[in-house]
């Protein structure tokens, strides 16, 4: 009886920790990949911003266009470098973030960012954006 009684607070004390495996932070680096295609187009950093919320900007461009000519206003041809992507993500109950803004530089689209979530034991970001009723997933892939 005392060593199912052990077991029992052993498996209950090591149960957070299976649920985090997939929760991990999305802060770091991740590539992004073309739609169609699959291929590697830019690395993106997720990062605490200043106001406690989750962003994302463009780091590395690796098959993007140079600059930004989706872009409004002062971001308008600017290096795709630099580019805010996402901003405003809120942690939620389950352990993602979401509740934000998004843009996507290749179509001009700005979009709500439903829901950012760390996948496959950390290798991937699934990353949910919304316009209207219209959501996508798209997945990224840490950067290594």
């Amino acid at each position: 009886m005392r060593t199912i009684f052990k077991t029992a607070i052993l498996m209950l004390a090591l149960s957070p920790l299976a649920a985090m495996a997939d929760t991990a932070s999305p802060i770091g680096k991740w590539t992004t990949l073309d739609d169609e295609s699959g291929k590697p187009m830019t690395v993106v950093e997720v990062y605490k911003a200043a106001n406690g919320t989750l962003a994302a900007k463009i780091v590395e461009n690796i098959a993007a266009p140079a600059t930004c000519t989706t872009c409004k206003g002062k971001d308008k041809g600017r290096p795709i470098e630099g580019v805010v992507v996402l901003w405003n993500l809120k942690a939620q109950k389950d352990g993602s973030y979401g509740d934000g803004n998004g843009f996507k530089p290749s179509s001009g689209d700005s979009f709500r960012a439903k829901s950012i979530k760390v996948t496959d034991g950390g290798k991937k970001l699934a990353v949910t954006g919304c316009k209207a009723i219209f959501c996508r997933t798209a997945t990224w892939v840490k950067h290594h």
